[in-house]
């Protein structure tokens, strides 16, 4: 009876050391920690190709009706749901915390993710702190005390182009397919500025959590996911002129159109900001910032934001944190990396094909999350159906990439080789492995 109980004691030795080496093995062979539980909790290999509605285009926060079930209804018209479809399709949309009053937010929030249930369709919800704040002068405005919200020390919640409150900012200018006016920039280090991000993110993401939880559990897919962050950096989408305080008062046909220069890391070729925020982080106080540290605050705030998130009960395979690059490999693609959160690109020169993004590929090497996502995505190649559809299913080639998100539909809809190529893929990716019906 020796030989059965040493038998026995083997094979209970090599049970156990299969189940210990296990996870090393599947990390030496390319796969990443969690993947395996991630996508049982997310639907095993789906994936996603999302449209976004734009802000104001159709789907108008301030209008919460607007995110209604007749705008899901334009979209699933051409591209009905199909289960067994490995890629799928739906809607993104981003809320802009700041820019309306929060029971409109929650208002149009809950809307929109209504319709989603309604007409089963998967959602991305984008949540933005940082570009469209009008509706807070009480954190900006610091000048004017004629207008809502005037307090002096509204300084420290604005950027800076020098070391001292006294250079803090009035006015920016952003540059999404034209040059518009906005307010200043926020000090992303500013224990105000966010302590009401903090505040938002408990106030939004819970809302989103309550749908998610009376779905069915055969709809739970359709939360693809909730997105904080949009480009988080320091200068680029909100930039400052040198002078740029004194264009205040004169009349905004006035302003100078200079391009940004992306090659430049500091400054994008304008006024230097982020003093401010290395100064409230403790980072710097004197001397010119560098790269590294322009990084370091912007990587910070996403973190801190994807940290709150996390501690609503987000788990990480449905959160992402959405960052980006100008400059070839440049540092800022680090930002959306970090321990709670799935990371997110945005992908205009590299659509066609991110394997040759350095900054991203850079970070996908040591990033753990189990996903990452082409957050924000738009082939600027022709508009021909197999340049898009070649484009689209490289970007997918990767299985922890977890979606594409269009950018948006509006600049789509009326391209039938685009709407094509979307379909295309779509119904060559049934999960049963057979073809389409031709």
């Amino acid at each position: 009876m020796a030989w059965k109980e040493t038998f026995m004691k083997q094979n209970l030795f090599l049970a156990l050391a299969t189940f210990l080496l296990a996870p090393l093995v599947e990390v030496a062979a390319g796969a990443v920690p969690g993947a395996r539980a991630a996508e049982h909790a997310t639907g095993s290999g789906i994936q996603y190709i999302l449209l976004n509605r734009a802000p104001r285009q159709g789907m108008d926060q301030r209008t919460p009706e607007t995110l209604g079930r007749r705008q899901f209804e334009e979209v699933l018209a051409r591209f009905p749901n199909r289960p067994s479809a490995r890629i799928q399709t739906g809607l993104s949309h981003v809320f802009s915390c700041f820019r309306t009053p929060p029971e409109t937010t929650i208002k149009a929030l809950k809307i929109f993710l209504e319709a989603a249930g309604q007409t089963d369709t998967p959602v991305l919800v984008q949540i933005d702190t940082e570009h469209w704040w009008e509706a807070r002068p009480d954190l900006w405005n610091w000048w004017d005390p004629a207008k809502p919200g005037y307090n002096p020390a509204n300084r420290e919640n604005v950027e800076w182009t020098g070391w001292s409150p006294d250079t803090a900012i009035k006015i920016a200018w952003r540059n999404w397919g034209r040059q518009i006016r906005v307010p200043p920039p926020p000090n992303l280090a500013s224990p105000r500025y966010t302590a009401a991000c903090r505040e938002e993110v408990r106030r939004l993401v819970p809302v989103v959590l309550a749908w998610h939880a009376q779905l069915p559990k055969d709809k739970k897919n359709l939360l693809v996911g909730i997105k904080l962050g949009h480009e988080t950096s320091i200068g680029v989408n909100a930039y400052h002129f040198p002078s740029g305080n004194d264009l205040l008062a004169r009349p905004a046909s006035a302003d100078p159109k200079g391009a940004l220069n992306t090659e430049d890391v500091l400054t994008r070729g304008m006024a230097q900001i982020g003093c401010a925020a290395l100064k409230s982080s403790g980072i710097r106080t004197n001397g010119v910032p560098t790269e590294g540290e322009l990084r370091d605050v912007a990587q910070s705030y996403l973190e801190m934001l994807c940290r709150e998130a996390a501690g609503c009960g987000v788990p990480r395979e449905r959160l992402f944190a959405h960052g980006a690059g100008w400059k070839e490999g440049e540092l800022a693609y680090d930002v959306p990396v970090n321990r709670y959160a799935c990371p997110g690109w945005s992908f205009y020169r590299h659509a066609a094909d991110p394997g040759k993004d350095l900054g991203v590929q850079r970070n996908l090497a040591k990033s753990d999350a189990p996903y990452w996502a082409a957050t924000e995505w738009m082939f600027q190649g022709i508009e021909e159906t197999a340049a898009w559809r070649n484009a689209l299913a490289t970007t997918l080639s990767d299985s922890r990439c977890r979606y594409v998100c269009i950018f948006n539909w509006e600049s789509i809809c009326s391209s039938e080789a685009v709407l094509k190529s979307i379909a295309d893929l779509v119904q060559s990716s049934r999960r049963d492995g057979s073809q389409p019906a031709k």
